[in-house]
């Protein structure tokens, strides 16, 4: 754990100032006294002897085909292994691992080539040379150039992105065949100059004359060097996520040692689907001049006792997010192959799962920032016509503990339901035995743009192995936004 806490805490994700503790959502929660037992009830549910909540044994058999809609399938999904930040692909590019993502899925289904209509990345921090990385990952790995290619940004969501604009482009009947994907590169982020730095040498480009040019030299201040760090802050409300987290664990009462528990059971969810080859859709990733990669190397379970030494990494000295207890800064790329069915069934695919009804919320991203989850699950399921009991498969984004722990409290509150969502009652807390029992972003990594199509690969593959027909995705996403999508087991016979 103390290779994650030195790898989380980049001194420039930390050095933002920390406006105040306690916010609205924190405040009504801790303030109201009708309200504070509530408060106290859900803080007390150690998650070691948590409950099933609400979840129901019985299994729905219903398929949720719609007649006159075109079935939408996922053949297969693949990533290159994620890794810990600044360790071996650090010397690699986005585009690099976005086309060792590319060939894997190419490798692993024969597709040729000409048959990929269309092609959508995703990606967050982008290289200024490859803006467009989808496109350079595509030709890169061999695409054809004649086959179009865009990338989405969407923070964390970014290729749930990616694969819900290829289902659109197949039920409209643009396309029969999409690959979705997602990159993120963290170790190397773009770094600027100033602004002041980068107009005085715009301005020096358009000067013609030598005087001109010592002119403006002339005006340079040693402050204008100072370089520009990427701000991982919330451009809107100037926070960073883990102190958003560190509010939002406060605000729900949850505390260090619920977090640390929950990272260490996805640590050792993570380390047990790799022993025993669940992780089936990592692909070995060849690095130039060095080893092949062929897992995840973020994977670490720790103690209890460990785990608490380390000090908090954002709200210091009492807060409760800690480099154990988070995702890590995390390199890697993911793809997938969407097709129609009837496509898909015409080239001699057997698909994994139908992907079914999806939606996207946003909410406020000063308070809830993270709730991204709450608000998505019951709204996808309303709109599929399902209930929590009909899932049998969670796939959640981690992206704290603190945070995973508050989206399941606030899914089995009325009083959240009702005050803050607008809904009569609660939807209810998946059962932590149905809960990305394979790991999750705390332990197998979190490469920004790349998790969604992880979460909907994995959701499929445990449908496969369980014998389940649902599975439930969701995530949340800077920006407060959030992303759920059902996923439906396909036939095996």
């Amino acid at each position: 754990m103390a290779r994650l806490g030195s790898t989380l805490i980049f001194e420039w994700s930390l050095n933002f100032p920390w406006t105040k503790m306690a916010s609205v959502l924190a405040y009504t929660f801790q303030s109201l006294p009708s309200r504070s037992s509530w408060v106290v009830r859900l803080a007390s549910r150690s998650l070691s002897t948590s409950p099933c909540l609400n979840v129901s044994e019985q299994k729905s058999k219903k398929s949720l085909a719609k007649p006159g809609v075109k079935n939408i399938v996922l053949v297969e999904g693949v990533r290159t292994p994620f890794l810990l930040s600044g360790t071996t692909y650090t010397d690699l590019m986005p585009h690099d691992l976005a086309r060792g993502a590319l060939q894997g899925l190419l490798s692993r289904t024969n597709i040729p080539k000409s048959a990929v209509d269309y092609i959508v990345y995703g990606a967050v921090i982008q290289e200024v040379k490859t803006s467009n990385v989808g496109r350079e990952a595509a030709l890169g790995a061999g695409f054809s150039d004649k086959t179009p290619a865009h990338t989405v940004t969407m923070a964390c969501i970014s290729s749930n992105q990616a694969m819900t604009t290829a289902v659109g482009l197949i039920a409209s009947g643009q396309c029969d065949t999409v690959v979705a994907g997602g990159v993120e590169f963290m170790s190397d982020v773009p770094i600027r100059h100033s602004r002041k730095m980068r107009k005085a040498m715009l301005s020096l480009n358009k000067a013609k004359t030598v005087g001109q040019k010592l002119s403006l030299i002339s005006k340079l201040r040693p402050s204008y060097f100072a370089p520009e760090l990427p701000g991982v802050a919330e451009f809107s409300t100037s926070e960073i996520m883990g102190h958003s987290a560190d509010r939002l664990a406060a605000a729900f009462g949850i505390s260090r040692k619920e977090q640390d528990e929950y990272a260490l059971r996805s640590h050792s969810l993570a380390k047990k689907a790799q022993d025993e080859g669940l992780l089936s859709d990592v692909v070995s990733y060849k690095v130039p001049g060095k080893e092949t990669v062929t897992k995840d190397n973020g994977i670490r379970p720790s103690s209890l006792d460990q785990m608490a030494k380390l000090k908090p990494a954002f709200i210091k000295p009492h807060g409760t997010v800690t480099a154990a207890n988070s995702s890590f800064l995390t390199d890697g790329a993911s793809a997938v192959l969407i097709m129609s069915e009837e496509k898909a069934l015409a080239m001699g695919y057997r698909p994994k799962a139908y992907l079914r009804d999806f939606v996207y919320v946003s909410q406020d991203p000063k308070d809830q920032l993270l709730l991204g989850p709450t608000y998505a699950t019951p709204k996808v399921l309303e709109k599929a016509g399902l209930t929590l009991a009909d899932i049998d498969v969670f796939e959640l984004h981690e992206a704290f503990a603190g945070q995973i722990l508050a989206n399941l409290k606030a899914m089995d509150s009325d009083w959240f339901a009702q005050n803050y969502m607008g809904r009569k009652s609660k939807v209810g807390a998946p059962a932590l035995a149905k809960l990305n029992t394979w790991g999750g972003s705390l332990s197998l990594g979190h490469p920004f743009a790349a998790t969604g199509c992880r979460l909907v690969t994995t959701a499929a593959h445990r449908l496969q192995k369980e014998g389940g027909q649902y599975a439930l995705v969701a995530a949340c996403a800077a920006g407060g936004q959030g992303h759920g999508m059902i996923v439906e087991a396909y036939p095996q016979k």
